[in-house]
């Protein structure tokens, strides 16, 4: 299961020109999942990701996780994340979970998040087309791997 986080001082994805999730300061984060996930993937992303120290403190220095600064998390599918790009130049996502397997995860990691959080999370439609806007602050953006646990 990989991620991409990214600071953000706002949010929003639409679906069909509609506004579908949206959130001002926080976290977006953008979540692959691979055939051979499972919930201790998704426990061990979530966990790390809640626990983030990436908010700036009083003395301007990143040492505040999403949870410490209230901030707002909006959470998309993205199976491109597990792109293989080493052949050519068109990418294989021959390790993208299937829908049948992915779904049920992703609302997994939502819910996790959710009951870590103490609130709702904003997400995108899992497998449409979005569009996402994002204003990146900082820039500050972080990338996540289950399975390679750094």
């Amino acid at each position: 299961m990989r991620v991409v986080i990214q600071r953000v001082s706002e949010a929003s994805v639409r679906v069909d020109g509609e506004i579908v999730g949206s959130i001002s300061k926080g976290l977006l984060v953008f979540l692959g999942i691979t055939h051979d996930d499972d919930m201790e993937d998704v426990s061990w992303l979530v966990k790390k990701t809640i626990g983030l120290r990436i908010f700036n403190n009083t003395n301007d220095v990143m040492n505040l996780s999403l949870k410490d600064t209230q901030g707002e998390l909006l959470v998309v599918s993205q199976f491109t994340l597990h792109a293989l790009t080493k052949k050519g130049n068109r990418p294989s996502y021959f390790d993208a979970a299937k829908p049948e397997t992915a779904l049920p995860l992703y609302q997994s990691f939502v819910e996790e998040c959710e009951n870590a959080l103490g609130r709702s999370v904003s997400t995108g439609v899992f497998g449409a087309m979005m569009d996402v806007q994002l204003s990146n602050d900082g820039p500050v953006t972080i990338l996540m791997d289950s399975k390679n646990k750094e």
